[in-house]
């Protein structure tokens, strides 16, 4: 005799039908409205060839928050659960990935949009220009420059903020941003950043823990160089940032509240510098663990320090190459061996005595920040004439560019030349001393 089943209720059928339905109800919503979720367009769902979100055209792939319409990148709208939202790109773009642990790095730097006001401002930009994209080349960093006001109420120094946060958008393979101004120049092309020093924190600033949380100064720190993580921490960081700036309603008050903050501190404006001071030294504050100030090195350096050692700097450099058994650090290579050739030399700086950084080291100094310059616009700082900067500035251009000529078989025929004159083979053993 077969085995007997039991007959179905109507209760269990009543069961069955309701969730059916619901399923269909949930099923039909996410349809309808791929967004009504926010990770909805994160796991599986593909943009096919033809649809509005693929261009028109291509082959299918996974929907990212690109394809997300409530996204914007301007910085009056808040963004969310980005980690998640990268990971996500990551994963539909892994050949786009940094590989092998390297963390890949996207230096972003600009100039206004209209031309230089000062004479020869906008030939000195160019040359500022040239020397980030030397560094960027020879190590591997991609390189934003910027020219456009992204926010026009947020000008001057506050108009980084909007085209870093743009650029995380755009660049979601860069695990830092790396904020260079203007009138920065890279002084040491064998430097390369050391990402692992920063594991664990997520802003890196030139500073000094003594002088922003004792002394209490706004110059305890220099905002014009920064490197900044690309995560949801950093976006928060960015808008508590701004909310100090120009767009605030309260903008004159936070003038007033920084310049009674900072006793050094002589005019009243809200501005970028003595705001993230100010961020760093609140009661409780949410960022201060996560922010890294480094002094070991020249991260960024303050050029009237700087630029009268680079002769001798550079003297030193090339007694260590004369040195015996340094026959390797004078052989010619490819440009694309830079990196190699900067190892061997970074090597040999302890035995030179040159691993020192700063003021009392004679190792290269990485940036040369000519803060109160303004080459472009001509409003300089009245502590600095206009010939000091400018050859300040011509003195560390033609130092890094006979870094970077070198590979080329060439250097500047002096410190403040333009002209450039051959290198012997050998050099610098062949040079004259």
């Amino acid at each position: 005799m077969p085995p007997r089943t039991a007959k179905p209720s109507l209760l269990t059928d009543a069961l069955l039908f309701a969730a059916g339905a619901v399923v269909a109800t949930v099923l039909l919503l996410a349809l309808a409205n791929p967004f009504a979720h926010p990770d909805a367009y994160y796991e599986g769902a593909a943009v096919h060839a033809g649809s509005p979100a693929s261009g028109g055209g291509g082959a299918g792939r996974s929907r990212t928050f690109y394809d997300d319409p409530a996204l914007a990148y301007t910085v009056d709208r808040p963004i969310t659960g980005w980690d998640q939202k990268r990971a996500v790109w990551a994963r539909a773009h892994p050949e786009l990935v940094s590989g092998g642990g390297v963390e890949r790095v996207l230096m972003v730097s600009g100039s206004q949009p209209a031309p230089c006001g000062a004479p020869g401002g906008d030939h000195t930009l160019l040359r500022l220009l040239k020397n980030k994209a030397d560094y960027c080349r020879l190590h591997g960093v991609q390189l934003l420059y910027n020219t456009a006001l992204l926010r026009p109420s947020m000008d001057r120094y506050w108009a980084k903020i909007p085209v870093i946060r743009a650029a995380m958008l755009a660049h979601p393979e860069a695990e830092w941003v790396w904020w260079v101004d203007s009138d920065a120049v890279l002084t040491d092309m064998d430097f390369s950043l050391p990402l692992r020093r920063y594991r664990g924190h997520n802003l890196v600033v030139h500073g000094w823990p003594s002088l922003v949380f004792e002394a209490r100064s706004w110059t305890s720190l220099n905002a014009g160089v920064f490197l900044i993580r690309n995560c949801q921490w950093s976006l928060d960081f960015m808008d508590a940032w701004a909310a100090m700036g120009p767009d605030c309603p309260d903008y004159q008050r936070w003038g007033a509240v920084l310049k009674s903050t900072f006793k050094d501190k002589v005019f009243d404006e809200s501005d970028d510098q003595s705001a993230l001071v100010y961020m760093l030294l609140q009661s409780g504050s949410p960022w201060r663990e996560k922010v890294f100030l480094e002094s070991d090195y020249y991260f960024e350096g303050y050029w009237v320090e700087i630029v009268g050692r680079l002769g001798n700097i550079t003297e030193r450099y090339e007694a260590m190459e004369r040195r015996p058994g340094s026959a390797a650090l004078r052989r010619r290579g490819a440009e694309a061996e830079h990196t190699a050739h900067a190892a061997a030399r970074n090597v040999a700086l302890a035995g030179a005595g040159l691993a020192e950084a700063g003021v009392q080291g004679w190792r290269r100094p990485f940036v040369t920040h000519f803060t109160g310059c303004q080459p472009c616009s001509g409003h300089r700082n009245e502590l600095y004439s206009g010939a000091s900067c400018d050859e300040g500035m011509r003195r560390a251009l033609n130092f890094a560019d006979d870094q970077v000529l070198r590979a080329y078989g060439f250097r500047h025929a002096g410190p403040l030349s333009d002209d450039v004159q051959p290198l012997p083979f050998d050099y610098p053993a062949t040079a004259s001393q």
